[in-house]
């Protein structure tokens, strides 16, 4: 069922069914202890209780759907070593119908090792178990008949149980696949909202930050140097909201705008992209940069993310437009690489 495990749909993972599991084992063991009348030994009937109890504690533990071959064969061969644990001390004739219980504690198995997908080693299980009472039967001169007819009772709910899961698995495996569409659509529908936010918040940023300008311009008249600078300035900041998202920072905007208000010439580039740094990495060099932006006067700062593969993550080069330049390399955590 493309790695879905049909115990969720079952609640066998809650606690109720882990309830229903604690009394079965307590039934098991109820049935042990009142039909040790004329039994020859009485820790077989414990020991097929136990063999019992880990097969019902697997079956709701077990991973995987259909179940691993190891959890399998391990639940399969529980009836009849339960079974033959049992009969092995039981007073010829039997005492009570209640002293052969292994053959239908051992269904309550079987009937759900065919909701978990083993439904022919279900079937393997209960013909184990019913060939050990069988034989048992024939052993101790009873007959073949007598054996068969206690024991083929439990073909009825076991083969209810083979019919329900030919009707449940295709309607799990069904439920399951709704179930990822679903998951995908929504986040599909998650990734395209946080894109149309995306886009409103840039649309509503370009609005507060170019009106003003645009509409001093419409209105006239001419502009004077310092809204030109402004102008520059701004076309400068949107061209950084374009070309370097990954450092896109109110602080090295700041820096930024600062230095080209000093006549400093400044680039910043993110060729990283849609790769990104950690957090912390990036505050790293978003702090270097914006320091050396403040400390520029004049020149050219440039700072680039470069792409994934690098031996460097990040640049900043220093470039007094002479015969001076300055470059720093950053490595994956941010720091300056010696």
């Amino acid at each position: 069922m493309n790695g879905q495990d049909i115990r969720d749909l079952l609640s066998m993972r809650s606690a109720a069914a882990y309830a229903v599991a604690g009394f079965f084992i307590l039934a098991c063991l109820v049935c042990a202890s009142a039909t040790l009348t004329g039994v020859s030994a009485a820790w077989p009937e414990y020991a097929a209780v136990l063999a019992l109890s880990a097969a019902v504690i697997l079956l709701l533990r077990a991973p995987g759907d259909p179940l691993t071959a190891q959890s399998t064969a391990l639940m399969t061969v529980s009836g009849p070593v339960a079974a033959a644990l049992v009969f092995a001390v039981l007073p010829v004739p039997l005492t009570g119908s209640l002293q052969t219980w292994p053959l239908g504690m051992s269904v309550v198995i079987y009937t759900f090792m065919c909701v978990r997908g083993r439904t022919l080693a279900a079937w393997l299980g209960l013909a184990l178990t019913m060939s050990v009472a069988i034989g048992w039967a024939v052993v101790t001169g009873q007959g073949f008949l007598y054996g068969l007819s206690f024991s083929a009772i439990n073909i009825a709910p076991l083969l209810m149980a083979t019919f329900f899961a030919f009707t449940i698995r295709p309607l799990a495996a069904a439920i399951f696949e709704l179930r990822k569409q679903s998951t995908v659509r929504i986040a599909s529908q998650a990734a395209a909202a946080a894109v149309l936010e995306e886009r409103d918040a840039r649309l509503a940023s370009l609005d507060a930050l170019a009106r003003p300008l645009l509409q001093r311009i419409a209105d006239g008249p001419d502009p004077t140097e310092e809204e030109v600078l402004a102008c520059r300035l701004l076309e400068a900041e949107l061209r950084d909201s374009l070309r370097a998202r990954g450092l896109v920072r109110p602080d090295l905007a700041r820096a930024a705008r600062s230095a080209r208000a000093r006549g400093v010439e400044v680039m910043m580039l993110d060729d990283r992209s849609p790769d990104v740094l950690d957090d912390d990495a990036r505050e790293r060099i978003v702090a270097a940069a914006s320091g050396a932006l403040d400390a520029a006067e004049a020149g050219a700062v440039t700072v680039r993310l470069l792409p994934p593969g690098r031996t460097a993550a990040a640049t900043i080069l220093l470039d007094d437009l002479g015969d001076g330049a300055h470059r720093v390399e950053y490595d994956e955590t941010g720091h300056v690489r010696h």
